[in-house]
């Protein structure tokens, strides 16, 4: 029996719906926030304002949203980048290195007209002695980056995306404001993070609607409460008095605390030698995140996400 023929249009036709369905795919994870270039200074010396030391310069992607996505990344899962990258060779290259980390790069928001992004840091054997976060375009893009949640193809008001997203305070205030309160992120399990001390305040629209799960360390915990803390276990229970549904509280090598309306838990993280500091927190949230995807308990999820931590500063892990 002969094989049916079918016109050369209808194939191409079958090959275009079979691309169209693989690229609406909802990925595992949306990382949504600043994807940049990080370049970095590192000294092995203790360093104060105004020193000058010989150390190593490296530029590498960054930004709380990538950092996030690749650790989810190393942990096995397939996440997303929802942001925006210029069009400009700078822009070109990022995005060319975050699909060769394998992040989903499909639905960023590619603007002609703004650059791309950048975040510069000194870290000394002390930890980090200054920082700028030049997130100017992701602010000036606005709500373009969440177009994919509000208008389709990944979600709509009416029908939401019901997966997990992991934000950055590198959104503007009114723009986690919206992420907050609006229909197409009710069904979202949103896992929030400060940019930067600077920064924490604007997490205050999660107080307010008690949604999501927040990640913060206690100096921005204390931002939030309008309060100093000495310990984490304090400040966690301060934010949930504060309308936080969930919240974990890091404290460099102290204590940390997942505290929920069901309890509060703690641990300590391992010891270890510190030889970078910028994207710990990340790798912590990202951890803690994966984790839970893998079916840890809130124990144990902790656990992993500390250890995780304690890899990454001390240099063990590969970046």
């Amino acid at each position: 029996m002969q094989a049916p023929c079918f016109p050369l249009q209808y194939l191409r036709l079958l090959t275009f719906l079979a691309k169209s369905r693989n690229m609406t795919k909802a990925p595992e994870i949306l990382c949504v926030g600043s994807v940049l270039w990080d370049i970095i200074g590192r000294s092995a010396s203790h360093m104060r304002a105004g020193s000058d030391v010989p150390g190593r310069i490296i530029r590498l992607p960054g930004g709380v949203a990538m950092n996030i996505a690749m650790a989810l990344s190393r942990f096995g899962l397939k996440p997303a980048l929802l942001s925006a990258i210029g069009q400009d060779p700078e822009g070109n290259e990022l995005v060319a290195e975050c699909a060769r980390r394998g992040l989903g790069t499909d639905h960023l928001y590619r603007s002609a007209d703004l650059p791309t992004d950048r975040y510069m840091a000194i870290e000394g054997a002390n930890g980090l002695i200054a920082a700028i976060a030049d997130a100017h375009s992701l602010e000036a893009a606005g709500d373009k980056i969440l177009n994919v949640l509000n208008f389709g193809p990944l979600g709509r008001p009416e029908n939401p995306f019901d997966g997990l997203i992991a934000l950055d305070g590198n959104l503007t205030a009114g723009l986690l404001e919206q992420i907050a309160t609006s229909p197409s992120f009710s069904k979202a399990d949103l896992r929030v993070a400060p940019a930067s001390p600077g920064k924490a305040e604007r997490l205050l629209p999660f107080l307010r609607s008690g949604r999501g799960t927040l990640y913060v360390n206690l100096e921005e915990a204390g931002l939030l409460c309008q309060s100093s803390f000495e310990t984490a276990d304090q400040a966690a229970s301060q934010l949930l008095e504060r309308g936080a549904a969930r919240v974990l509280v890091t404290n460099g090598g102290d204590g940390c605390c997942d505290a929920t309306a069901d309890g509060l838990i703690q641990e300590c993280p391992p010891p270890v030698l510190v030889t970078r500091v910028t994207g710990a927190g990340d790798t912590f949230m990202a951890a803690h995140i994966a984790a839970e995807c893998d079916g840890a308990n809130r124990k144990d999820a902790l656990s992993r996400a500390l250890h995780a931590a304690a890899a990454y500063v001390s240099g063990e892990v590969a970046i």
